[in-house]
């Protein structure tokens, strides 16, 4: 089976890494990584499964694709280069703040990615809900291993998601050895029985309807969901743990907030508000902690 390649004339500023980036979950991703100057990624598409190689030679990014659903991932690679992303309007909002707008110069080469895919980015959401990063990377790591399949293409140890169906028909219990407790694991099982319908969505806010519509998904996960599936520069996490401060902290120099006072803060940039808290947490910058952090747990032997 021939592989299917397309090269793309990229901006000036272009960051390949750091618009891809947001793909991957931490630092070992069994769908998703860098391998010296290629980004690999693989899924499952209408098509088929297929991976997709992004590789940067000065100002183009070829993109070649693997599998059955090869054509539908090229087809869809500047999406997932984050190359459709609108900055229609943003420099002028970025501008009436003097940290955002330093921002917007310093990752002025960041784009938001669109895959076009929704339930593995949703499975990753469902597997960070109110946990450490460490607790989620284990849950979605330990899922991938158990129920991904080998991903086509020349790149080993690269794997497939979990099809929906798999991970619907399978008991809460099978995913306590992966650190992941019933209660979200019942939430992952409900969210893969409704995934064909949300796929089959043709905007962020109607996948946001529905996913809502499941037990277990806030505003927070679906936020996480659309703004990497759809592309979608306004999506705000409500109700994460540390992105109210962070926002503050930036924008108004105050340690601790809420989320109507980060909705506050971020209301002169509409349209881009998602954008804005992207750039605040590439700086690595946290608001100061005065509390003890969040224990890791444990449901493995449960």
């Amino acid at each position: 089976m021939a592989d299917v390649r397309r090269v793309m004339r990229l901006p000036e500023h272009y960051h390949l890494g750091g618009s891809v980036g947001p793909i991957v979950m931490r630092h070992w991703d069994p769908c998703a990584r860098f391998v010296g100057d290629t980004f690999w990624w693989a899924t499952h598409t209408p098509d088929g499964p297929a991976s997709l190689a992004l590789s940067r030679a000065g100002q183009e990014l070829t993109a070649t694709g693997y599998g059955p659903g090869r054509e539908w991932v090229v087809a869809r690679a500047d999406a997932v280069a984050g190359l459709r992303d609108d900055l229609t309007g943003f420099a002028e909002l970025a501008a009436t703040h003097p940290v955002v707008r330093e921002l917007a110069r310093v990752h002025r080469g960041r784009r938001i990615p669109a895959t076009g895919v929704v339930f593995p980015r949703l499975m990753r959401a469902i597997f960070e809900q109110k946990v450490t990063g460490k607790e989620a990377s284990k849950g979605y790591a330990g899922t991938l291993r158990a129920f991904g399949t080998p991903a086509p293409g020349p790149l080993e140890g690269l794997l497939l998601p979990p099809l929906p169906e798999v991970i619907a028909a399978q008991p809460y219990w099978v995913f306590h050895p992966f650190g992941v407790e019933q209660k979200r694991a019942d939430t992952l099982r409900r969210a893969a029985a409704e995934a064909a319908r949300i796929e089959r969505c043709a905007t962020a806010e109607e996948a946001t309807t529905r996913m809502r519509a499941i037990r277990g998904i806030g505003p927070w996960t679906a936020a996480e969901v659309v703004r990497i599936a759809y592309g979608d520069a306004d999506a705000v996490s409500v109700g994460d743990f540390h992105i109210p401060n962070t926002v503050a902290w930036h924008l108004a120099r105050e340690p601790r907030a809420d989320d109507a006072r980060m909705l506050e803060l971020l209301e002169p940039f509409r349209g881009h508000r998602g954008r804005v808290c992207m750039l605040l947490e590439a700086t690595g910058v946290m608001a100061p902690k005065f509390g003890p952090r969040m224990p890791i747990r444990s449901f493995a032997r449960f």
